[in-house]
């Protein structure tokens, strides 16, 4: 197996880190998480500001990556779910954390660009 860095300029793993750093990313892998399959249309509902276009993209994004499994029902009208994967789960925890982080840290951060722009003004 060859040597990945993401330092590397070269290296495809930047790649995947950079659509794990995404913030759309880390919120879908979130939800999906946490509530298991779900429709389209409940994923957007729970991704607040999120258009139909970003999440389209960032769900084939994680289909592509092998994060995110599409299921297709032969229904009228058509019912699409998604799923995390196994891989997918592997990122959960994670991705979940980075996002516990952020709301339990926003007051300090707020409270630090409020001092840096009063300083930088």
């Amino acid at each position: 197996m060859p040597d990945f860095s993401v330092l590397a300029a070269t290296c495809p793993s930047r790649t995947s880190l950079a659509r794990i750093a995404n913030k759309w990313t880390a919120m879908v892998v979130s939800v999906l998480g946490n509530n298991g399959l779900m429709r389209f249309g409940d994923l957007r509902t729970r991704l607040d500001g999120i258009s139909g276009k970003v999440l389209t993209e960032t769900l084939r994004d994680l289909e592509r990556d092998g994060l995110v499994t599409r299921h297709v029902h032969a229904e009228i009208p058509p019912r699409v779910e998604y799923e995390l994967t196994p891989l997918g789960f592997t990122l959960h925890a994670p991705l979940l954390a980075l996002c516990t982080w952020a709301e339990e840290h926003i007051t300090e951060v707020l409270a630090s660009r409020e001092r840096y722009d009063v300083r930088n003004g």
